[in-house]
């Protein structure tokens, strides 16, 4: 019988990592979930330009004592497009949702919105979207809840639908507002 060499059991742990990881990965609750460190921790300052005609919303405007939505979105998206009738009807049943338009021309996202509506209580421009990438933004939209102190309490890539609103972030919004 020949010596036991440590070295050959390296490429059988090595493929037992990569499965484990494989299959945790699976057996999360959404797969296509991506990750958020700003859950718990209060939003990323962010200096927009105006659109819209008004001035900027502020970092201050989330620590109002009132949970919110901000929502960052550009013209060129479609599933932006696909979600602002649904936020016209947030917005009208009281809800408050912020605006980040990122990555986009301003004459484009004010078209953008004098065709669709705003439904922004506040809005902001980050044209060379440095505030996307402050927030960890992947692509648009994106969607957080933020809690009335300016904390981050969930976070949602993709079209906000009716389903995403009623399995994910109205939960997250009672939950913040019942602190």
């Amino acid at each position: 019988m020949g010596k036991i060499r440590p070295l050959m059991f390296i490429p059988p742990l090595l493929f037992l990592l990569l499965v484990g990881v494989f299959l945790v990965g699976n057996f999360r609750e959404d797969r296509n979930e991506l990750p958020s460190t700003l859950i718990g921790r209060e939003g990323p300052e962010m200096v927009l330009g105006e659109l819209d005609g008004r001035a900027a919303f502020v970092n201050e405007d989330l620590r109002g004592g009132e949970v919110s939505l901000v929502n960052f979105w550009a013209s060129w998206c479609p599933p932006c497009r696909a979600e602002m009738p649904f936020f016209a009807d947030l917005t009208a049943q009281g809800f408050t949702i912020y605006g980040v338009n990122a990555r986009d021309d301003p004459d484009n996202a004010q078209a953008f919105l004098n065709e669709l509506g705003n439904p922004f209580a506040g809005i902001g421009t980050s044209r060379d979207g440095r505030a996307a990438i402050d927030w960890g933004v992947y692509g648009m939209p994106e969607t957080f809840v933020v809690d009335g102190e300016g904390r981050v309490v969930a976070r949602f890539a993709g079209e906000v639908t009716e389903r995403v609103w009623r399995d994910r972030l109205l939960p997250a919004i009672e939950a913040a507002r019942a602190r």
